[in-house]
């Protein structure tokens, strides 16, 4: 593959005004060239501009023909010198000698005609038929195989499916005894001389059939049906033939389709009676029909139908009476010269009006035929299945009258000018005009007429030939036209009443009219076929006739004149032809007079300098070849062009009710000639798509590679042009007559060289362009295109050759092909350097010093894979790694992706090392470079999610540093493997990973590191994190979006780093967050925690110990109320599936916190919770004696509801009350002291038969209760005489209780290791009280009497 770049078409270093080399695609680029999208944008709208101008500023030939309403025309223009005549004879071929003896002499009947489509000539001599290469010049070619004079031969095409596929013809051989089918093979092949010619072959059918009738004017369709007419009889005939024989026909029959078709079944006895005979016979294959035409100038129009039979849809007769209508009183149309000699099809294609046939008569004159208007037939239609409609003559072209004769035509007269400022309008001597009345044949294609007639001496023809001026039909200025003196000579008077040109803005038909003289008697005349150069859909199309846009992408039209002494070849001179022809004159005889003309004439006064820019036409025998021009005719065309160029024009237009004037440029008619010329070279491609898709599915070149390398060639003659000739756009020195006009001058000269730059903008990227697809197509364009991801493929399968060089699109498809070859040349060894030479030099603006740095840096990763010196790996690897730094901002992802797996791949023993800063630094600088602005990590910080331009950079970012973390996965996967002995210590598997991370720690991109941190947690590395404690850690864990594990992770950051405030800050607002889904249990643990480490917080610690109390004191409180919370779950827990509404209030006890207060109404009280009411309460410290005291009433009642048992309402009371004494005395909030005895002391008097003296003391003991207020609460209703204190018997049962508490209180009190301290026992207070309960205890009340008397000895012994 070396050698297929360096062999490549190279191209030339020459700077001459062409390329030197045939086969050269562009020239070298200095550098590459930065690519200015919006330049190039406005560039090719001016083109699309251009191709809309030229598809509207010529006419098709129904819109001239219809022009001002006039249904008869005869405006022609007719020069005398043979420098503007429209056609000229290219050259003669004499018939072989051979054959012109045997033609010369009188002893055979010979005949003679044009088969264009296999490029020969027949010539029949008796029996004998030649075919006769003309394009060779003596190559024959011979059939002999029967024995009767032929005397017609014609070409049609075969039915699908009877022949060899080689058959693509059929040879019609017509005798006066027989007509019969020869097979015609014909394939294309390259001469030596580089010319394409046609090679035939001939091959027997056996289908002849015997007649009695001679055949003529033999036509063949579409589908390959043969039609033709009887020489004596006039007939229309159709030569029948099918594969067998069946019941219902032979296999070769001749139908009669003018009697019908039984009469040419049976013998012939009589000829038809009639003189009216068909004498021609014309195929139209697009419309699916023919015509015929009759010797009484009668035309009938047929379509076939079914198998042997055709339909008969008009016959337009009595033409010579509607002609007389059209033009009255014209001398031309008298009966005796009215006779029509041909009928000719014009092409769907040349006519939007629906011109679809011209007839001829001997005269010249011309009648154009279409589709009658009150049958609705469709102008635009051209397909041949739309619906035929009758046909009417809508125009008369009556012939030139004034035409000169060829001897005096060679006679050139003009008078001398010493400068271009002569006067262009002068006298001309008369010449004798010459009418032509004896036509005899003619030939019609893309609005040219040819036709021949007998010279005024034997063995000469004279030949008409007729071609639209378009100089007077176009809109193209209007320019400044010289007087009609050449075009309205006194012979041409009588026809200025048909010559209206007021109706319409549309001029009429006018027509170049020149007679020719040529050898010969003229047998036979065609048109050499060209193929036209297709205009891509979604460009505006010329018209047909508008030789002017193609001129540089097409063959000139050109005919072939065939007489009994040779070929004669005509072509139509086209406007460059002609100025070629005024420079060699003015170069060779220094008349400037013919320029002035042709200035004048040819071209519209802004459009001039297109004519000149073109000096370098395409000759006419080869489609774009550049002719060869002189340096002196170069040199006066280049002045030509600047000369006839003018000025820009600045036109102001005012804004009313602002003070900004704006104003719009007429560019001068360089830089329109420029643009012009410019347009139509790229026009067969610029909007065409770039590649198709092939029968096999792959994508092809939607282009000639022969069309793009002549457009270039000329393209590049143009760039080269205008490199010399900077001057060109300059404004030249000049004396403005006020300030205010020098303004407006040096504002359209500015204008005009920024439309040039840019249009040389995209002429250079065009050429560059046209170099890149070539090259590409060289490489074998499907096969690259299939390489590229499915996305860039399905975008080159809709871009045009316009986006290719003119859009964004065209610039990714453009480097991911780039991108392709590389690889591909890369992966045979190929050297970057040598294709990176090919591509700039190619194409620069396609291959930019930024790639070619990517594609020498992945090279150095491959040698850095095959080298083993240490040495040289450490310095491809530290090159590699700088190119790609170097060339970080134009390194897509797949690419860096690609080239980290490159660098992942270098798997050997030594080196290891060496490739940490390619993998970890190289993405983090993409990631940096390609978001200059940090927009990305802006969005980022921000945690959008929204969709803007910004995070495609923000995701671009990500997707960077996931190839860092890919490659620290390949680290630590190599760490668990067993490595091999002797390993050196650098590249020690574990000093790998430890030097990757230090490298990934070390960089200072906060959304790395915050990626990194995600990835580390998630490969449960987070104690390690926790240990390292990186710069940006906090700010992650505090960074959004939120979750548990980065709180708990922050927490234990802030107790590693000392700070254990902060993390009882956070534990706080984990436990209380209300987006995430924790258990009761849970939060407790983090209120716990938060407690417990502010708790930790050192008092001097930053000053913050009011504050640290506060919040510790805050915490505390949350605790217990989450503790309160959680008893609450706890208790109801159980009741969860009661009902699905219960339980799902339930539920919300275990997933978030609430406040006592929520919990007191919302739970406590709708579930009636005596005692989480209670611990409401006492959590809270609220005091209401009403509350507390209901509360402790609800439970009194409902032990007593629940058993009317005496001992079992005190064993419940003993139960309930001791727990909730124990768990909230002393708080009155929650445990009211007195009416919770109250309680008691009224049961044991209600019960005083079953309990025992002190139950009620005792069970206030056991809730915790001291000794003393007991005491007091006793005595205080021992002496109240308060109901039902007020009765004896209470007050007994109240002393019995004292009693017993006294003898409780006093043994505890005595009690080693006693809870009550003897120093504390009011020892005098209880002597007083117990005299007291003496002196008033009744006398039955013995067991209380010898407590209260041991109570006194205890009081004495230890008192």
């Amino acid at each position: 593959m070396a050698s297929a770049f360096t062999q490549s078409r190279p191209f030339a270093a020459s700077s001459s005004n062409q390329p030197t080399d045939s086969t050269s695609r562009q020239a070298p680029t200095s550098k590459p060239v930065s690519v200015d999208l919006p330049a190039l944008q406005n560039a090719s709208r001016i083109l699309l501009e251009q191709f809309t101008k030229d598809a509207q500023i010529i006419p098709d030939l129904g819109e001239t023909l219809t022009a001002s309403g006039s249904q008869v025309s005869s405006s022609y223009s007719i020069f005398p010198d043979d420098i503007r005549v429209p056609f000229q004879k290219r050259k003669f071929v004499g018939i072989p000698d051979g054959l012109f003896q045997y033609y010369d002499s009188v002893n055979v009947t010979s005949h003679m005609g044009l088969l264009v489509e296999i490029e020969r000539v027949w010539i029949s001599i008796d029996h004998k038929l030649f075919l006769w290469d003309y394009n060779d010049g003596q190559e024959i070619a011979s059939f002999m195989d029967q024995p009767d004079v032929i005397t017609h031969v014609a070409l049609v095409k075969p039915k699908q499916g009877l022949f060899i596929d080689e058959i693509t013809s059929l040879l019609v051989i017509c005798t006066p005894v027989t007509v019969l089918l020869i097979g015609v093979a014909h394939e294309n092949k390259v001469g030596m001389d580089g010319r394409t010619k046609k090679d035939i072959k001939l091959y027997a059918t056996d289908l002849s059939i015997a007649t009695e009738i001679e055949m003529a004017s033999v036509v063949g369709t579409a589908d390959g049906r043969i039609f033709m007419c009887g020489q004596q009889d006039g007939n229309l005939y159709e030569f029948h033939y099918q594969a067998k024989e069946s019941w219902f026909g032979k296999r070769v029959q001749l139908v009669n389709h003018s009697v019908g078709g039984v009469q040419s079944l049976l013998p012939r006895f009589a000829a038809s009676g009639t003189d009216e005979r068909i004498v021609d016979i014309v195929s139209d294959h697009k419309r699916n029909c023919f015509y015929t035409l009759t010797s009484r100038n009668t035309i009938s129009m047929y379509t076939p139908s079914g198998d042997k039979t055709i339909q008969h849809v008009q016959t337009l007769s009595s033409l010579y009476k509607a002609a007389q209508e059209k033009a009255p009183g014209s001398p031309a149309l008298t009966p005796q010269t009215f006779q029509i000699i041909n009928i000719h099809v014009i092409d769907p294609s040349q006519s939007r009006e629906g011109v679809q046939l011209m007839a001829i008569t001997t005269n010249g004159v011309r009648l154009f035929f279409a589709p009658s208007l009150s049958y609705g037939y469709s102008f635009n239609s051209s397909s041949a299945t739309s619906s035929l409609r009758p046909l009417a003559m809508i125009h008369v072209r009556l012939p030139p009258l004034n035409l000169i004769h060829p001897d005096e035509q060679a006679k050139v007269y003009r008078p001398t000018s010493s400068s271009y400022g002569a006067p262009s309008i002068h006298s001309q001597p008369t010449s004798r005009p010459y009418i032509c009345t004896s036509l005899d044949g003619s030939c019609y294609a893309d609005g040219l007429t040819v036709a021949s007639q007998p010279g005024d001496v034997d063995g000469t023809d004279y030949t008409l030939c007729l071609a639209p001026d378009l100089t007077r039909i176009g809109n193209i200025g209007q320019l400044n036209l010289p007087p009609q003196q050449p075009q309205q000579s006194p012979f041409n008077t009588s026809y200025n009443q048909y010559n209206n040109t007021g109706a319409t803005n549309r001029p009429p038909l006018t027509e170049y009219a020149t007679l020719i003289t040529i050898p010969g008697r003229t047998w036979a005349m065609a048109a050499i076929e060209k193929k036209p150069v297709e205009v891509p859909a979604g460009t505006p199309a010329p018209t047909v006739i508008n030789e002017l846009a193609s001129e540089f992408s097409e063959f000139p039209n050109q005919f072939m004149l065939l007489t009994n002494v040779g070929l004669t070849f005509l072509m139509k001179r086209r406007a460059v032809d002609y100025l070629k022809a005024v420079l060699e004159e003015l170069q060779s005889e220094g008349n400037v007079q013919p320029i002035i003309e042709f200035r004048d004439r040819q071209v519209p006064l802004r459009l001039k300098p297109t004519r000149f820019l073109t000096v370098n036409p395409f000759d006419a025998s080869r489609s774009g070849t550049i002719s060869s021009v002189s340096p002196e005719i170069a040199a006066v065309a280049k002045q030509a062009f600047y000369d006839f160029g003018e000025r820009p024009i600045w036109t102001e237009r005012v804004m009313y009710g602002t003070a900004e004037n704006k104003g719009v440029t007429m560019f001068s008619g360089r830089r329109e000639g420029f643009a012009l010329y410019f347009a139509r070279l790229v026009r067969p491609f610029w909007k065409a798509k770039l590649t198709v898709l092939s029968p096999l599915g792959t994508q092809v070149l939607n282009a000639s590679e022969t069309t793009l390398i002549n457009v270039q060639k000329n393209l590049y003659a143009l760039k080269e042009f205008l490199a010399r000739n900077p001057h060109l756009f300059h404004s030249s020195p000049s004396e403005p007559t006020s300030t205010r006009s020098l303004v407006t001058e040096q504002e359209a000269w500015k204008a005009e060289q920024s439309s040039v730059s840019e249009l040389q903008s995209l002429l250079a990227r065009t050429i560059e362009a046209l170099s890149f697809v070539l090259l590409l197509n060289d490489y074998q364009l499907g096969d690259l295109i299939s390489k590229c991801e499915p996305d860039v493929q399905k975008l080159i399968l809709e871009q045009t050759f316009e986006d290719l060089i003119t859009s964004q699109h065209g610039m990714t498809i453009s480097r991911a092909l780039v991108n392709v070859v590389i690889d591909q040349q890369i992966g045979q060894q190929i050297s970057v350097d040598t294709i990176s030479e090919v591509l700039q030099h190619r194409c620069g603006s396609f291959c930019s010093t930024d790639d070619v740095m990517l594609y020498k840096a992945k090279e150095n990763i491959r040698k850095a894979a095959e080298t083993r010196n240490p040495a040289e790996r450490q310095k491809y690897l530290a090159e590699s790694l700088r190119l790609f730094t170097k060339g970080a901002k134009i390194l897509e992802f797949e690419k860096l992706r690609e080239v980290i797996g490159d660098f992942q791949q270098l798997d050997y023993a030594k080196g290891r090392y060496l490739l940490l800063p390619c993998v970890v630094n190289l993405p983090l600088t993409c990631a940096q470079v390609q978001d200059i602005d940090n927009g990305g990590l802006e969005y980022w910080r921000t945690g959008l999610t929204t969709k803007e331009p910004r995070q495609e950079l923000a995701v671009h970012r990500q997707q960077c540093y996931e190839l860092i973390l890919d490659s620290l996965t390949v680290f630590e996967d190599k760490c668990s493997k067993t490595q091999p002995a002797g390993v050196p210590a650098l590249d020690d598997p574990e000093t790998v990973r430890t030097h990757a991370y230090e490298l990934a720690f070390a960089s200072e991109d906060e959304m790395f590191h915050s990626v990194l941190y995600d990835w580390l947690i998630g490969r449960n590395l987070a104690d390690d994190l926790l240990e390292m404690r990186p710069p940006f850690l906090e700010a992650h864990l505090k960074r959004e979006p939120a979750t548990v594990q980065k709180f708990q992770l922050l927490w234990q950051f802030y107790v590693k780093n000392g700070q254990p405030l902060r993390a009882a800050e956070v534990l706080g607002a984990l436990a209380e967050s209300t987006q995430f889904d924790l258990h009761l249990e849970a939060r407790l643990e983090y209120l716990t925690l938060a407690v417990a480490n502010a708790k930790s917080h050192p008092i001097s610690a930053g000053g913050r110990h009011e504050t640290a109390i506060a919040f510790l004191t805050d915490l505390e409180e949350r605790l217990d109320v989450a503790q309160v919370q959680l008893e609450v779950y706890n208790t109801l827990l159980p009741h969860v599936d009661d009902d699905p509404t219960v339980g799902e209030r339930i539920n919300l006890l275990s997933k978030q916190l609430f406040t006592l207060n929520d919990l007191y109404q919302k739970f406590a009280v709708p579930f009636d919770l005596p005692a989480i009411k209670l611990l409401c309460l006492h959590v809270s410290g609220h005091s209401d004696d009403t509350v507390s005291r209901a509360i402790w009433s609800q439970i009194y009642s409902e032990i007593l509801q629940e058993t009317e048992n005496p001992n079992d309402q005190a064993d419940l009371i003993l139960q309930r009350f001791v727990p909730l004494g124990q768990r909230f005395y002393p708080s009155e909030c929650a445990f009211p002291l007195r009416h919770i005895t109250t309680l008691l002391v009224q049961f044991l008097l209600e019960n005083r038969q079953i309990l025992p003296a002190g139950w009620a003391a005792r069970v206030l003991v056991q809730c915790g209760v001291r000794f003393s207020e007991i005491w007091d609460l006793l005595n205080e209703m021992y002496e109240s005489h308060v109901p039902p204190f007020n009765e004896q018997s209470n007050v007994q049962i109240t002393s019995s209780e004292i009693a017993v508490l006294i003898t409780d209180w006093l043994q505890e009190a005595t009690r080693p290791q006693a809870s009550v301290l003897r120093a504390e026992f009011p020892a005098g207070r209880v002597d007083a009280a117990i005299d007291q309960y003496l002196a008033e205890l009744q006398p039955n009340r013995v067991e209380t009497k010898t407590l209260y008397e041991n109570a006194k000895r205890l009081l004495r012994k230890y008192w």
